[in-house]
């Protein structure tokens, strides 16, 4: 079992095609940022409550936004500042990978210990 953290491009991809992607990912440890469900619903106009996100929810350790991630998050590695949180997230759950299809993070190849990847 590894420990998979989801961009969030790869979390909203999930919300849109759940039974393709899941099962590449479903024997896994999922782990998702706040921030993450706050630009889902931003972006695809969600209202709250959204029963179909509520559900999804449950299958995802939620990384907390804390000080000391945003403190990090404003020191980079990148100017992005939400794809910084999204790496310090990763690396606080200790996770092995950070799956995601930004091409500027995949090129970063590894942050700390996670490996960045497209794919499993």
């Amino acid at each position: 079992m590894v420990r998979i953290f989801l961009d969030t491009n790869q979390y909203i991809d999930l919300t849109k095609r759940s039974k393709e992607k899941w099962k590449t990912l479903e024997e896994n440890l999922l782990f998702i940022s706040p921030l993450s469900t706050h630009i889902l619903f931003y972006t695809r106009k969600l209202k709250v409550s959204d029963p179909e996100v509520n559900k999804l929810q449950g299958q995802f350790g939620i990384v907390p936004l804390t000080e000391y991630i945003l403190d990090k998050a404003l020191e980079g590695p990148t100017g992005d500042l939400e794809d910084n949180i999204q790496l310090h997230s990763a690396a606080e759950a200790e996770c092995d990978i950070f799956l995601t299809s930004d091409a500027k993070l995949l090129k970063l190849k590894f942050f700390g210990k996670t490996e960045i990847k497209s794919a499993i």
